[in-house]
Parts: structure tokens; sequence; C-alpha cells
């Protein structure tokens, strides 16, 4: 190796050497200033204080309000369980055979006697100290059935169902005792979209007194209810709610955060996010008044038959209008447009007269059909229809009368 290639290698040794001398040293000493700027403190247990925590639970003023609302309404909110006896069938098997063909059979059913089974269940709420209880008519509609009420302090009681209200799904029990605890019935009339609502209800049969809170989702809503029994209702100017109403909460009450009832749940839309629908009280309460005062519903009555226009009547009579409700008899001498002696007789109403409207409401099939807005109305009102009678519109004054 020649002299001037071993110098080059010396070189390198030692600045490898001296780099990494150097480097241990600021490494040591960089490590000692930073040393110099910690403070190392050795903690004693009493130098420890602890993080403190809220002793009061952190709700906002609506969310206080309605705690005390559902405190204040559940006791009087109950769950109605609905029994039935049905027959106890028992099942056996018959060889027509005899002991040829063993293994074969044919099953047959034979009825031993009655048992007591849960059918159906429901929701409802205690209006008197002395035991009425308002629900739907949907949750009672069996007239053979029994129906026990539990309160949400687990205690029983046999229920007598008072009165059934077809048009508006209401229904009024009544179990004995004194001192049951009650709750206020507001105005549905002041009820507003986008204010707070609160349901209480035996959701699924099952779960009691279960609470949802939402909002009025909307209001003098029109829909038609089966329960899927074969048949169609059709309920008008309901309160719509998205507060969670199950199966289970019909007849329950929804209420505002004044603690007062504003509705009856009845209904909701399957497949939906929360529609649900609730009877306005304000329809309710001369059905209670009635039933407690007389023991049962007094009706109001008009006396005509009638159809509703539409537009197979609007181009036969080449009508100026295409709502309201027109008076006409039916295809029998016996089944006249106006009833005799009733208070439409009395008026003056005659055949092809058209209702258009009922006080200052408009009678409209989907949303306000006649015998809707006279069921609101009490026996002894006098009230003013607008008609129209040959093309032209008059105003008539009549009261109404009971329905026999």
């Amino acid at each position: 190796m020649s002299h001037s290639k071993l110098s080059t290698l010396y070189i390198i040794i030692i600045t490898l050497l001296l780099g990494s001398a150097v480097g241990s040293f600021l490494g040591y000493f960089l490590g000692q200033q930073a040393s110099k700027n910690l403070v190392v403190q050795n903690l004693q247990p009493q130098d420890f204080t602890p993080p403190t925590y809220s002793q009061t639970p952190a709700y906002v003023h609506e969310e206080t309000v309605a705690i005390n609302v559902v405190k204040k309404a559940s006791p009087a909110v109950v769950s109605i369980i609905v029994t039935k006896d049905l027959p106890k069938v028992e099942k056996y098997i018959l060889n027509p055979f005899g002991g040829y063909f063993p293994g074969y059979g044919i099953p047959f059913y034979k009825k031993r006697g009655y048992e007591k089974k849960t059918i159906g269940g429901g929701t409802g709420f205690l209006v008197t100290n002395d035991g009425y209880i308002v629900t739907n008519r949907h949750v009672v509609d069996d007239t053979n059935a029994e129906y026990t009420v539990l309160l949400n302090d687990k205690r029983r009681f046999k229920a007598k169902v008072l009165a059934r209200y077809k048009l508006n799904d209401v229904a009024i029990l009544k179990i004995e005792g004194k001192e049951f605890p009650t709750i206020a019935l507001g105005d549905s009339n002041l009820v507003e979209v986008g204010q707070s609502a609160i349901a209480i209800g035996n959701s699924l049969g099952e779960f009691q007194n279960t609470v949802s809170k939402g909002v009025i989702s909307g209001l003098s809503r029109s829909i038609s209810s089966g329960e899927n029994k074969g048949y169609s209702q059709y309920l008008f100017d309901l309160i719509q709610t998205d507060a969670a109403i199950n199966v289970g909460n019909s007849g329950g009450p929804l209420i505002n955060l004044s603690g007062e009832v504003i509705g009856i749940n009845t209904a909701i839309v399957y497949q939906s996010q929360n529609i649900g629908f609730a009877i306005p009280i304000n329809s309710v309460k001369n059905i209670i008044e009635n039933v407690y005062l007389h023991g049962r519903i007094i009706r109001a009555f008009l006396g005509v038959r009638y159809v509703h226009l539409n537009d197979a009547i609007v181009q036969k009579f080449d009508l100026p209008i295409n709502y309201g409700a027109m008076v006409i008899g039916g295809r029998y001498q016996s089944q006249g447009a106006v009833v005799p002696g009733s208070p439409a007789d009395k008026a003056g109403l005659k055949e092809y007269d058209i209702i258009t409207k009922v006080n200052d409401t408009p009678v409209i099939e989907t949303k306000a059909p006649l015998y809707y807005l006279i069921s609101q109305l009490s026996p002894t009102d006098t009230i003013e229809l607008t008609i129209m009678r040959k093309g032209k519109e008059q105003k008539i004054k009549l009261k109404l009368e009971e329905m026999r």
C-alpha cells in the first residue's frame, strides 16, 4: 500500500473517533443543562387535591319541568288488561286403521272447558277521584271480554265499561273506590305546532307507564284507522306528535309541560319515524261530563240524510261548488231526506239543499264531515247553517236536540 493511501486511511479513522468523542461530550453536556431546569417534587398524600363533582343533576329548565310533570301525572295513568274465556283445546291422534297399520294417525282436537287468557291491553287515565277512566274505544271494544285496571302502585281493579263512542274512538270506564289520583284536562284549542309533548302509556302491553317526549308536529290531521280488524274508521281534527306512541299506548294521555292532558293517544303510522296521533281533549270533555252526570253519551241530532259532494254529483247537478253535504233521501219512501219533526225539519231544510258550513266551519268530507261537526256540539246548542239552495246561499239558524 502506498504512503498516500495509508495517510488517507489514518485521516478517516481519526475523523470517526473525534466525531464520536465530540458527540458523546455534547450529549452529556446538554443533558446536564436540561436536568438543571427540571424541578422534581415528591408529592405527599396531603398535597393532593381531588377534583370536585357537582351534587346537583345538570338539568336544564325544560328537563326539570318535564321530570316534575311525569312524576305528577304517572300515578293517574293506568294499564288496561283485556282477558277473555277461550276454549281449552286438547290435541289427540286417532288411528282409523286400528292396530293394522301402527304409526299412522289423524290429529283431532277436542274442547275441554274454558280458560281465561289475556288477549290485549292498552292505557287509560283517571279523570275523577272516584274512578272514572278515559281510554280509546278500540281498547275495550269486545263486549264479551273482561277488563282489569292496573294502577301505577300495582293495585288491580275490575273495570266496567260505561260508554263506547265510535265517532271519535273514546270510551269511559269505571272502577270502584275513592281518592284515586287524577290528571287535569287542558285546552287543546291552545295547542301549537312545535310545543313540547309527553306521552305516557303501557307500551307493548308489557312496559307500564313508559314515557316518551317530543313535540306537536301538526294539527287538524285526518286519518283512516282500522286496527287490523277488517274495518276502517275515519278520525278527524287530530293532533300529530313525534313523541313515540307504541302499541299498547292507545288510550294514554298526551300531556303538555303544564301537566295537563291535551289529547288521547290513539293511532300511529306503521313504517314511519315517530308519526303518532292523538284525539284533542276538548272533543272528549262533553263525553266525560255526559257519562258522569247522566250515565250515557248524549249526542246532538240534526235530522237529515245526506251525501258529501264528489265529482260525479257536482257534474250531475251542475253545481257551482265542490264541497258540502247535499240533503237527499234514500231509495225507499220511508228514507226521507229530512226527518219529520227534527231540528232540520223545523228550520225548513229541504231535499237538495247543500249544507256548506256549520257555524263558521266548512263541511269537507276529508277534513270535517257533517256528522263530525254535529257530534262536537251539545243538544242544547243553537247553530247557524250556511246552505246553498238553487244556486243561492242562505243562512239558517236552528236549535239542536238530543239523539234518541
